[in-house]
């Protein structure tokens, strides 16, 4: 099996001309033959409308009221004719593409003057037959003359059109290459920032862990933590109490069974925060019990009603308090807990530290995203640049597979 023939794509122009000079230069001369036969059969048309503008006018100068009439309309005729002959561009250079739209163009110029023709014609009948008739033999000339041209053009020319359309994929595979280039650069500079990117965000995240580990900091979030743990053991602890409790609030804020200010706000705060509640109070929580006495008492006395299973519960739970002091290790965690994290987050080291970790977790934020905008971007690009080497293969096999039809000859494009 042969080598393939390697023609870099900036010699494949020349290369291609060169090998199809021999085609395409006969065909070319055949083409200039066939529009010169053309033009000359437009003269002849011409000289026959100008005749017959000529004669008509003559019989205008007349006066005859026979043919003044007709005459007229010849006049009219041969001088649209003239007009549309006028407008026939024949091409200088040639090419598929020019000969191509010059063929378009004069079909419906043609078409105009058989037309014309249909039109005027009966109306100048019978005057002027030997002015119609030279018309007429003009006119068939030159149908028949573009009649071969056109045949001419989308038969045998056939080549020059596969030729020229393969300039046009070589212009369009250099803009493609071009375009290619400039995606990748792109592509460069956005995975050059994204790595910068990445490259901050590791050190803004070291940052933020050295400030999280210092040991303040470290004794702060064990607290919050032991706290949270503490939160659901005082709502553990107190779970049956919740619905007694709303319902007290509702019973005191009324003018039946007034409450004392202070006991008022507890009971509001061990509604919302009973951690924080319990935590502040007094050793041996006695608001909290004055609370429960006074929730004891309505209660008994029936101002609140309870389902028997809730308020057999809340009974329970409210004697354990009240007698078996149930939540004093409970609060003494609590207030060891609250204690150590007022310390704590009143040290000037933690609110350093927490403006500084601020600082950090708002510059990390911003540089993830970035970071994300940045992989979407180079995402985005990767797969253009991927569709776009696909297409510079589809074309590239294109141009192969043209020169082998032209020439005969097996290459391989070499695009770089």
């Amino acid at each position: 099996m042969s080598e393939k023939l390697e023609i870099p794509l900036k010699d494949f122009r020349k290369w291609l001309e060169q090998e199809t000079r021999s085609t395409l230069e006969p065909l070319e001369t055949d083409a200039k033959n066939l529009l010169d036969n053309l033009e000359s059969r437009l003269e002849d048309l011409e000289a026959a409308c100008e005749k017959l503008l000529e004669d008509a006018e003559k019989e205008i100068q007349k006066g005859s009221r026979k043919t003044y009439r007709r005459s007229r309309v010849a006049c009219k005729f041969a001088s649209n004719v003239l007009d549309a002959i006028d407008k026939v561009a024949i091409p200088v250079q040639m090419s598929y593409e020019r000969l191509s739209a010059f063929c378009d163009d004069y079909e419906r110029i043609s078409v105009a003057i058989e037309r014309e023709r249909a039109r005027y014609y009966p109306q100048i009948s019978p005057f002027f037959i030997i002015d119609r008739r030279r018309v007429d033999v003009a006119l068939k000339r030159a149908i028949d003359s573009f009649k071969e041209l056109q045949s001419f053009s989308s038969t045998r020319y056939e080549d020059a059109k596969t030729v020229e359309e393969s300039f046009s994929i070589v212009d369009e595979l250099r803009d493609l290459l071009g375009e290619l280039e400039r995606m990748r650069e792109r592509k460069k500079r956005v995975d050059s920032r994204r790595e910068a990117a990445e490259k901050k965000i590791a050190d803004a995240s070291r940052r933020s862990e050295q400030i999280r580990s210092t040991g303040e900091v470290v004794e702060l979030d064990q607290i919050k933590r032991d706290i949270e743990e503490l939160r659901k053991e005082v709502k553990h602890s107190m779970r049956y109490l919740q619905k007694p409790f709303l319902k007290f609030r509702n019973l005191v804020q009324g003018p039946g069974y007034p409450l004392p200010l202070s006991e008022a706000k507890e009971l509001g705060e061990y509604l919302t925060n009973p951690f924080k509640a319990l935590a502040t109070e007094e050793e041996g929580y006695p608001i909290l019990k004055e609370i429960l006495r006074k929730l004891q008492d309505a209660l008994a006395q029936g101002k609140l009603k309870l389902k028997t299973a809730r308020l057999r519960k809340a009974e329970k739970q409210i004697n354990d308090i009240l007698r078996k002091d149930a939540l004093t290790g409970v609060q003494n965690r609590c207030r060891e807990a609250y204690s150590q994290k007022l310390r704590l987050s009143t040290s000037e080291v933690i609110a350093m530290s927490q403006t500084n970790l601020s600082k950090v977790q708002d510059n990390l934020r911003n540089l993830q995203q970035k970071k994300k905008l940045h992989d979407v971007r180079s995402a985005a690009l990767g797969e253009n640049i991927a569709k776009t080497r696909e297409k510079i293969e589809s074309q590239r096999k294109k141009m192969e597979e043209i020169a082998l039809e032209l020439t005969a000859k097996d290459i391989q494009l070499v695009l770089s």
